[in-house]
């Protein structure tokens, strides 16, 4: 099974979509909400260089991106390979 984790926080429409898209496809992810908690945003920009932006993705260690990065990776047929990988 693939390590998802999700860096995000309250209020945010695309962290929404970003976990909706992980759950329609039946994935379990772990969440970090980086506005409750200053040390995960510290963890997120050092995992994710220049990144400040919410939501930031990883799979299996491997940084994603954002919410448009994920959909990019399912529309071009990628985000399997990424899961197995």
């Amino acid at each position: 099974m693939a390590k998802i984790e999700v860096y995000s926080g309250d209020f945010c429409p695309y962290c929404v979509k970003a976990k909706s898209l992980l759950k329609k496809k039946g994935l379990e992810f772990s969440e970090y909400n980086v506005k409750r908690d200053m040390k995960r945003q510290a963890e997120m920009q050092d995992r994710a260089p220049g990144s400040r932006t919410i939501p930031q993705i990883f799979i299996n260690d491997r940084h994603v991106g954002g919410c448009d990065d994920l959909y990019a990776l399912e529309n071009r047929g990628e985000l399997n390979q990424w899961l197995e990988s």
